[in-house]
């Protein structure tokens, strides 16, 4: 039996994005986890790396992606159907905060989100692109499943803290996404310690190594530990995220091992046998 044209339309409306490789949705089950953080510094920590990448701000209720990154410029339209991203750090990038800046909050309801949704992936000029990372708001609303309806996801990566509470709300993060076959590229465990400037040992402020745990626990890779450095915490304040300054600074090494792991793993979407790299 042949499908109709509802099928042929659901199969179209979740075509992949034109000239991008990897479209990857960085997620969390909770906020206070430092989820934009890791997006932001993803997208850079890649781009840094060799690749092309974007970043869409998909978390149209707090989009922080502007003020970590620095920038309050408006994207340009060219016409109601073509929408021409703003760079920075080398990045393209789209957010509901360039859009409508300033304080006031946004109140809308599901089919409006969809139509935004929509907008960002269809409509902005991305070109062609390694990687697109969207920073999905927290939780398991209507915006990621918007997203997952809307388009051809590559591959999700979930953000915690070791924190009980965090890892409570990532178990539902990972059902969703296998409940709809989106393919859960690992974990991160961010703010998961701190090195005492002193005498250099490692302090479990949040706990530590439950997010491997919870990893292990689902049979998904790890993808590292971000540790708690007041670095990242400085340079997303500021506009200047840490990605940018390079590996070697401080905050960072930990940000490029997690970027070679998605890397890897997104790579792997092509490959079975592409290897992940351990972080010691």
């Amino acid at each position: 039996m042949g499908g109709g044209p509802t099928e042929a339309r659901r199969l179209q409306d979740k075509a992949p994005i034109a000239g991008v490789k990897y479209l990857i949705a960085v997620a969390s089950g909770k906020g206070g986890v430092g989820k934009t953080t890791v997006a932001v510094n993803l997208a850079i920590a890649l781009k840094n790396m060799g690749a092309t990448v974007g970043l869409l701000d998909a978390d149209v209720y707090g989009p922080n992606v502007p003020v970590m990154l620095g920038t309050n410029e408006q994207p340009k339209a060219l016409d109601q159907n073509n929408i021409l991203p703003v760079q920075a750090y080398g990045l393209k990038i789209i957010s509901m905060g360039l859009l409508s800046p300033g304080d006031k909050p946004l109140v809308w309801r599901g089919p409006m989100l969809h139509s935004v949704m929509q907008q960002f992936l269809r409509s902005v000029r991305w070109g062609q692109l390694d990687y697109l990372i969207v920073d999905l708001p927290p939780g398991t609303g209507d915006v990621q499943l918007s997203l997952i309806q809307s388009v051809a996801v590559s591959g999700a990566v979930v953000v915690t803290t070791p924190s009980a509470v965090a890892l409570a709300d990532v178990r539902k993060a990972i059902e969703m996404f296998r409940q709809v076959n989106v393919e859960i590229l690992g974990v991160v465990e961010n703010m998961s310690y701190f090195a005492c400037p002193h005498c250099q040992g490692h302090i479990d402020v949040f706990g530590h190594g439950e997010g491997k745990r919870m990893a292990e626990s689902f049979g998904v890779p790890f993808l590292g530990e971000i540790e708690i450095d007041p670095q990242i915490r400085i340079g997303g304040d500021t506009g200047k995220p840490v990605a940018a300054l390079g590996e070697d600074a401080p905050g960072a090494k930990s940000i490029y091992a997690m970027a070679r792991n998605v890397a890897a793993r997104a790579s792997g979407l092509d490959s079975s046998s592409a290897p992940i790299v351990q972080i010691l």
